[in-house]
């Protein structure tokens, strides 16, 4: 049955005068072209509307089971020439993936009759056998009568040993009193004897440690008499589940422009994963373009945002435009753009051109410099142009490693560069050992009521979305930083505010400014945790370290241009 009628949506308000975009998006940066911004506004009236499916985004008072949601629009012209978008979601909605007026996943693992539900039956039935396995009554006496004898061996011949070493300490003091005290004759008899012993306490320790083996050989072939079907189970449900796995990526087929079609495995087989990771081609992104190549539709331009609460983790601000992400969703639409004109990717642009490093300091030693915003700490993939580049040539004399610490791209503000192998090595042992002094001054989106505070968030990166980092109790290096209110702009709907680490986190000022946990809002023109400006109004501001060499205490600073 073609979805289709339900899925391609004109346009509700007037759009002439609009010049469609040249090209499509490049999706990975950008901003979103009017139309699909007209486009996620009109989705994001429907998605305010009563519904006839029930999904708790934590725009409500319910507490229970909050899953904010990805949506993406797509613009296009269908085959009868006429312009409209099309809606999708990431994953599920509602429980469901099928829903009026998105386009279907471009493979539906909940479809009666399919592979999926007949291979998960037998899954279920075989975690069902290990699950009443692992619960035996009998498997479960044996396991801890066989660990019980493991330790009761390991405890007796500790003790032998110990015994051992006592024998050995008296046999040693009995030769020394002997060597003295005795005639030739009477110490030789001495040592013989004490020789025996010594063979006798070895022939002890040999003979306890065969009969625990024989007790413990006993006790383990009983426990396997048990266990063993359990680890056949536990092997045909890994091997079930891994040929279900394979199956379901051969199933997931991507079209592009040109009518080729790569499934998910062939996709990700070229990658350094090798193996599609969770979740692949179950964004939004993927299933709009799937949909429109596989109905004669020509796509023109594409806007994700996020509808909800934010994930616990990672930052996602209510209606904000994301770009797609890295892990996921990179190897897939590589393939699915392939051949289309893009718009330019930035990051092959060098942003740094045209811009100078301010001088604040130089000695023999080291040089303080004012970094401008969008200018790399040190030379990227594509961009070789940076701090440590222009450093290299405007100090051809200078020796070592230069950078002792990094600003990101888009920070402005101070840097400390060593010019010699010593002063680094003094420099970066600050660092490590936090004693150098640094302040930060960013502009938020919002008024921060409190005055001041301090935020504890450990952070991770994101595998699947570098760099974007993650607030992470369980694997996350811990990060805290202390802040403080400068002034508030109520017109604006801004605040100035200090911003001191006491660690040096990838995006730390940032995540915490963002999250919800810190000050829940982003820093003014975030392009990853908030929304894009003219740029990103953070500003290393203020600089306090000992001189490398004379270890005399200096401090720096420059105000921020904000």
């Amino acid at each position: 049955m073609s979805l289709e009628p339900t899925c391609f949506i004109k346009f509700s308000q007037a759009i002439d005068g609009i010049a469609l975009p040249e090209r499509f998006t490049f999706p990975f940066y950008y901003q979103p072209h009017p139309l699909c911004i007209i486009a996620a506004d009109e989705l994001q009236q429907r998605l305010s509307a009563p519904q006839t499916w029930q999904h708790n985004f934590g725009l409500t008072d319910d507490p229970n089971n909050i899953i904010g949601k990805m949506f993406g629009v797509l613009l296009v012209n269908n085959q009868q020439g006429e312009l409209g978008y099309l809606a999708a979601f990431s994953g599920k909605l509602a429980e469901q993936n099928h829903i009026d007026g998105f386009v279907p996943p471009v493979f539906d693992l909940l479809v009666q009759d399919n592979f999926f539900l007949t291979q998960q039956v037998h899954i279920n039935q075989l975690n069902e056998q290990i699950h009443a396995h692992e619960n035996n009554s009998d498997l479960i006496l044996l396991k801890h009568r066989l660990a019980a004898a493991k330790a009761a061996r390991d405890e007796h011949i500790a003790t032998q040993r110990a015994d051992m070493i006592v024998q050995r300490q008296m046999r040693k003091a009995q030769r020394m009193a002997g060597q003295n005290a005795l005639s030739s004759e009477a110490f030789a008899a001495l040592q013989h004897q004490l020789n025996q012993q010594s063979i006798s306490d070895k022939l002890q320790l040999k003979a306890v440690t065969l009969e625990w083996d024989g007790k413990l050989a006993h006790a383990q072939a009983k426990y396997d008499e048990l266990h063993l079907p359990l680890v056949d189970l536990k092997n045909q449900r890994k091997q079930a589940s891994a040929a279900l796995q394979q199956q379901i990526f051969a199933q997931y087929q991507f079209l592009n422009a040109q009518g080729k079609s790569l499934s998910l495995q062939e996709i990700f087989s070229q990658t350094a994963l090798r193996t599609p990771p969770a979740g692949a081609g179950e964004c939004a992104a993927p299933k709009l373009l799937q949909y429109a190549f596989k109905h004669q539709m020509q796509p023109l331009a594409l806007a994700e945002f996020w509808w909800g609460a934010s994930p616990k983790s990672e930052i996602r601000q209510h209606k904000h435009h994301y770009p797609a992400c890295l892990g996921k969703c990179q190897p897939i639409l590589a393939h699915m753009l392939e051949g289309m004109a893009l718009d330019p990717n930035p990051m092959l642009v060098n942003q740094g051109e045209g811009k100078h490093l301010d001088l604040i300091y130089q000695d023999e030693d080291m040089v303080i410099i004012n970094k401008p915003a969008e200018f790399l700490s040190v030379p990227g993939k594509d961009v070789h142009d940076s701090v440590y580049a222009r450093m290299k040539t405007q100090y051809p004399q200078a020796t070592g490693s230069l950078i002792v610490h990094r600003l990101d791209m888009s920070t402005s503000g101070l840097m400390v560069i060593a010019l010699n192998p010593q002063a680094h090595k003094s420099l970066q042992r600050q660092f490590i050992q936090r004693t150098i002094e640094k302040s930060y001054i960013a502009l938020v989106t919002g008024i921060v009521q409190q005055d001041d505070g301090v935020i504890e968030l450990p952070l991770r990166g994101d595998l699947y979305d570098r760099p974007r980092q993650l607030v992470c109790q369980e694997y996350g290096k811990p990060a805290l930083t202390e802040w403080q209110v400068l002034s508030r702009d109520h017109v604006r709907q801004q605040t100035k505010v200090r911003l001191k680490p006491h660690t040096g986190r990838t995006h730390q000022l940032r995540v915490h400014c963002a999250h919800p946990l810190g000050l829940n809002m982003p820093i003014v023109g975030d392009d990853l945790y908030g929304t894009l400006a003219n740029r990103l109004h953070l500003h290393a501001e203020q600089l306090t370290l000992n001189h490398p060499l004379s270890n005399k205490t200096m401090s720096f600073n420059v105000a921020a241009e904000f």
